[in-house]
């Protein structure tokens, strides 16, 4: 079996929702003065590539370590939507150009492009592409289990349709995975194939950080 890493790299001071806290990532024992080599990191749990339960917006809703670690392997559709410019709206009519056949239980990833423009820039972090509450209720109508996106948040930065759309699509059981990168070769392989995302084990948390791989014969 072959993988294609499908994650961002979590580095020190670097990109990440901006009313969050800032990542540090120190190296905090050395050899030289400690014999060891240690970091340590600080920064929310909605960091890098992660994973949204639906306590995450929704009151009473589970936690990461409620869903079925199963439920985080499965059938990938992706959504080329390499094509994006800024504050596009992934509404019910683009996804249903670009999404054909059973969607039921299917993990929907998204892949605008901006996921090779991460950086902490105005426009990276205020005017992404991003899923609109009507896609988001389009895709629930199809019952797939999950959605995914390359930027930190599916819903965008603003208000009513960030809160909107990740109240449907969480307050529906379908979790989320945000911040992902898809390289080139990934849309040679055909727009469906194996998916996992593994998270911590964190309990009780609103979410967690995985490492989200497509799975290849």
């Amino acid at each position: 079996m072959r993988l294609i890493d499908l994650s961002q790299p979590v580095i020190d001071e670097g990109p990440n929702c901006p009313v969050h806290p800032p990542i540090s990532a120190k190296v905090v024992a050395t050899h030289a003065k400690d014999n060891w080599h240690m970091e340590m990191i600080t920064m929310a749990t909605h960091t890098g590539s992660h994973l949204d339960a639906p306590l995450h917006k929704i009151d009473g809703g589970k936690s990461i370590d409620q869903i079925p670690l199963q439920s985080f392997v499965g059938e990938a559709v992706l959504c080329d939507l390499r094509d994006s410019q800024a504050d596009r709206p992934i509404d019910a009519e683009l996804l249903a150009s670009c999404l054909v056949g059973d969607l039921a239980d299917r993990i929907v990833l998204l892949a605008t492009g901006w996921g090779d423009r991460r950086a902490a820039t105005e426009e990276w972090h205020y005017h992404s592409p991003c899923l609109a509450p009507d896609g988001a209720q389009w895709l629930v109508d199809r019952k797939v289990r999950a959605v995914g996106i390359d930027h930190y948040s599916i819903g965008g930065s603003r208000d009513p349709d960030n809160t909107r759309t990740h109240e449907i699509l969480l307050g529906n059981d379908v979790w989320v995975v945000e911040d992902l990168r898809f390289p080139a070769e990934i849309f040679a392989i055909g727009p469906r194939f194996r998916f996992m995302a593994l998270p911590i084990n964190f309990p009780g948390h609103s979410g967690a950080f995985c490492r989200p791989v497509a799975l290849l014969p």
